[in-house]
């Protein structure tokens, strides 16, 4: 059998040191016509692989013809279900010899994976659904972007949220002036996805059916951990999630990101924990400067990330009392302040202010849905793109990850280039480097 990495080092995508399969991009994009079903495969087999899978083949018109999955034991509930399935352990070699069968793809893998393969899998023109965050680095993440609109494939980031009618009524009562203008936003999350212990020194036999050099990807070689890494506790670690600001921000951001329309932030600064060699902090804290715009109270706007035991300021926890939820975003207005429990109503204050207010009716929409109907070339546009929504959005919680490297230095960001403008060692954060075996020779 052809040698996977070797396979792979043979072509790039222009400008990309990415392990990516031969594909010289497409020149139009495939659309999956009414008389056939959309033919669709999932990276990752369980946990929120298997959740993605059921929510995208609840729509009859969607075929799961194979999975790629390197830990065996991890199969069995998505065979239980489609029991015709093909399995696969390398990701590469699905999409070397499906791709031609697939129409689009699901990425539910650990966060260092994301980028690679629907990077990849785009080239391909396969349409993506990729789960958040959209990429485990800030430069991935903008060629995730970058490539979707090069490609124009159909794409949508794991945000399911997005389109929920509870985050469309805040987004909609912030545009409609219902507090004022904003002066400040608070965000927050009770998890605490970092770890502030030393890896341990210990080799553990690697289980049956794991596949642990594949699990690593584009991650330095390690010994296995038993539990250490897989299943779960990668989110912990800096070589593989993003903490609990990735793990969670995307979600608890886009409420924002879709009420205020913001994109880039001029400026981010940690005032919280620090990550040690290994693994992501806890009880972090970050402070982002968003340009400012008709709807809010100032040319800027603060906007303040707690997390683990770290909280929102005490006011605001008097004044919820027991209606303070453990996630959830605060939008500070100059007529009121509206609550936005994480997936729960969005609620305004002070109550008594807003006793009469009645909320506007919405349309439901589903995130999955949505994707698939786009995929047939349905005029539905997929709430969160990587192109004008998802890709920045990852970008801006990649940025206070950054920060958290530097705690009490404000780092200025410089959108555009992709880089920090005044410290420049933090620039080293920007881009991670592949292991050896896994590099590519960039295209000419």
């Amino acid at each position: 059998m052809k040698n996977r990495r070797s396979f792979i080092s043979q072509t790039a995508l222009a400008g990309a040191a990415l392990p990516l399969l031969s594909a010289a991009g497409v020149s139009s994009v495939n659309y999956v016509p009414a008389d056939r079903k959309v033919n669709h495969a999932s990276f990752g087999a369980n946990g929120m692989a298997f959740s993605d899978i059921k929510s995208l083949t609840r729509n009859e018109e969607v075929n799961l013809i194979a999975v790629a999955e390197v830990d065996e034991s991890r199969l069995g509930r998505v065979k239980k279900l489609f029991p015709e399935v093909r399995v696969y352990k390398d990701w590469r070699v699905l999409l070397e010899k499906e791709h031609r069968n697939l129409d689009s793809v699901n990425v539910s893998t650990p966060d260092h994976m994301h980028g690679p393969i629907g990077l990849t899998a785009m080239q391909l023109g396969l349409h993506v659904y990729g789960q958040k965050p959209l990429a485990q680095n800030l430069y991935e993440t903008r060629r995730m972007a970058e490539v979707a609109a090069k490609t124009g494939v159909v794409t949508q980031m794991g945000t399911q949220l997005t389109s929920t009618t509870y985050e469309r009524l805040t987004a909609r009562m912030i545009q409609d002036g219902v507090i004022g203008k904003v002066k400040e936003v608070h965000m927050f999350s009770h998890k605490t996805w970092g770890d502030p212990q030393p890896r341990p020194e210990r080799v553990d036999p690697v289980p049956a059916g794991l596949d642990w050099d594949l699990w690593l990807g584009v991650a330095e070689e390690r010994p296995y951990i038993d539990q250490y890494y897989h299943p779960g506790n990668w989110r912990r670690r800096l070589d593989f999630g993003t903490g609990t600001l990735g793990d969670m921000g995307c979600h608890i951001y886009s409420p924002m990101f879709q009420a205020l329309g913001v994109r880039h932030p001029l400026s981010v600064k940690s005032v919280g924990g620090k990550p040690n060699e290994t693994n992501w902090a806890i009880n972090e804290k970050f402070e982002y400067i968003f340009p400012g715009n008709e709807l809010t109270a100032a040319e800027t706007v603060k906007v303040t990330w707690t997390d683990g035991s770290l909280r929102p300021p005490k006011k605001f926890l008097e004044m919820f009392g027991e209606k303070m939820p453990k996630q959830g975003s605060i939008f500070v207005g100059t007529e009121g302040i509206l609550l936005h429990p994480h997936n729960e109503l969005p609620v305004p204050y002070p109550r008594e202010k807003f006793a009469d207010f009645r909320y506007p009716k919405f349309k439901a929409r589903n995130h999955y849905d949505d994707f698939i109907k786009a995929v047939r070339g349905e005029p539905v546009k997929p709430l969160s793109d990587f192109v004008e929504y998802g890709g920045p959005l990852t970008e801006t919680v990649l940025l206070g990850a950054l920060a958290s490297h530097f705690p009490g230095e404000t780092l200025e960001w410089d959108a555009e280039k992709l880089r920090i403008s005044n410290l420049e060692k933090a620039n080293a954060f920007v881009k991670r480097q592949y292991r050896k075996g896994w590099e590519i020779t960039e295209r000419s």
